[in-house]
């Protein structure tokens, strides 16, 4: 399948990465040279130095033979006109456009068909928005992934050497708690697919799979007390910051939020009822502490400026903040988050590619979520009526070495399954796999797990 991806930023590079790992056919279009080198030294895709929104371009790219455009510059407009251009070319090409000013999300006629005919939106910021009250909703959690409109939850959380998990074999962990399954382990530098027999270490970054219901159990297990979220501080009232603030405005929440601007703190308390506006800098430390950080349950460092946005959660943190929400957009930092102490990482970016990579889909696989940097993969896929899956008890089903059945949709059951459990057809399941084994996952299924 062909796909066409129009910037070469982070953004561009890491959806093209993903696709070329999958044997995907990708052609990346930049103007700028630096990014296109980058390209040609690190993926086997066709990288083309020219200009997105150029019909000629858009031509030498094979825009009009292929099946998917991604326009992901950082500019809307150029995102938009690339999508134009590409369907005046190809009428029935999917076009999926990275938009940042959240003004056309209120314009679904001028989006849609009878208007620029954009097949999907992403805005980076309102997906990162969703990311941080998920990860509100269960404090310790470095991840939280929705699957099923939010019915099944992935969480990722790391083991402490107080915990009770610590020792225990995983088969007992899925049969004593019920609801839960662990899909995967990253320890140190490694990626495991959990046996039943092996034993969970401090440490360990866990990611479980779990429905709502039993969230407050499972918090309970791992950090002996009820998760509580009574007060956070967000800092930074762009895009992200004041979504966020609107959507905690609505809550029993106690929700405090700091900015520079005095215009838009003037701004933000006009529209806002419950929310305190501070004006001023989130990294004084005389302006945290007269704010009581050290009461705050989580306190949400987004600004446009990633270091102080570190800065800021780093210092709120040694004033007795118990969490810190911190938002960094070069991914190049992200492995660096957790050795310096900050909770959880969300960037735009990554929002971004997520996000798209989740939306392009065929077939039976509903859709593939990579585990950030972690050589492995979330694979939300359709049980079809050949598949050597279905109607075989799991204990007798020979699942490769390197994947596990994390959760099974039926109508409206989520199944978290044992050995007795049996796949039916049209069953929704939810598998991890580290990408060694995706070939030996796919004769299982019978079905290529591919983005497209």
């Amino acid at each position: 399948m062909k796909i066409t991806i129009v910037g070469a930023g982070d953004v561009g590079f890491h959806i093209a990465k993903r696709l070329s790992d999958e044997n995907q056919d990708v052609v990346v279009l930049d103007k700028n040279p630096e990014k296109i080198a980058q390209i040609n030294e690190n993926l086997d895709v066709q990288a083309m130095l020219g200009s997105g929104t150029s019909p000629q371009m858009l031509k030498d790219s094979g825009v009009t033979n292929a099946r998917i455009i991604i326009a992901a510059t950082d500019s809307d407009e150029a995102n938009l006109i690339a999508c134009m251009i590409a369907r005046n070319l190809n009428p029935v090409i999917l076009k999926v456009a990275r938009l940042r000013n959240q003004e056309f999300l209120k314009e679904e006629k001028l989006l849609g068909d009878e208007g620029l005919g954009i097949d999907q939106v992403i805005n980076p910021e309102l997906v990162m928005v969703e990311t941080i009250l998920n990860l509100m909703m269960f404090p310790g959690a470095s991840e939280v992934i929705d699957f099923e409109d939010g019915r099944v939850k992935l969480v990722g959380v790391t083991i402490r050497n107080d915990s009770p998990f610590v020792g225990r074999r995983f088969r007992d962990i899925s049969k004593g708690e019920g609801g839960l399954l662990v899909g995967a382990i990253v320890r140190g530098n490694q990626v495991l697919i959990p046996h039943g027999n092996d034993h969970i270490k401090a440490d360990d970054l866990l990611y479980v799979v779990t429905i709502p219901d039993q969230l407050d159990k499972l918090f309970r297990k791992l950090y002996g007390r009820d998760r509580e979220l009574k007060r956070v501080c967000i800092v930074g009232a762009g895009a992200t910051g004041a979504s966020l603030a609107a959507a905690l405005d609505r809550s029993r929440i106690s929700v405090k939020i700091i900015e520079k601007d005095s215009a838009i703190c003037t701004n933000l308390a006009q529209n806002l009822d419950k929310v305190t506006v501070i004006n001023g800098d989130g990294t004084n430390r005389d302006l945290l502490r007269e704010e009581n950080i050290s009461e705050v349950d989580f306190i949400v460092a987004v600004t446009g400026d990633e270091e102080s946005n570190v800065l800021m959660s780093l210092l709120a943190k040694t004033l007795g903040a118990k969490r810190a929400i911190t938002r960094i957009d070069k991914l190049s930092y992200l492995p660096l988050v957790s050795i310096i102490g900050i909770d959880s990482v969300v960037s735009a970016r990554l929002s971004a590619v997520r996000a798209i990579l989740q939306y392009i889909r065929r077939g039976k696989v509903l859709s593939v979520v990579p585990l950030e940097g972690k050589r492995a993969q979330v694979i939300e896929a359709e049980a079809l009526r050949t598949a050597d899956i279905v109607d075989t008890p799991l204990s007798q089903v020979k699942f490769p070495k390197g994947a596990i059945l994390g959760a099974i949709i039926r109508d409206d059951k989520i199944i978290i399954p044992s050995g007795d459990s049996v796949v039916r057809e049209k069953d929704r399941l939810i598998i991890f796999a580290l990408d060694k084994v995706i070939t030996s996952l796919e004769k299982l299924l019978t079905v290529k797990l591919e983005y497209i």
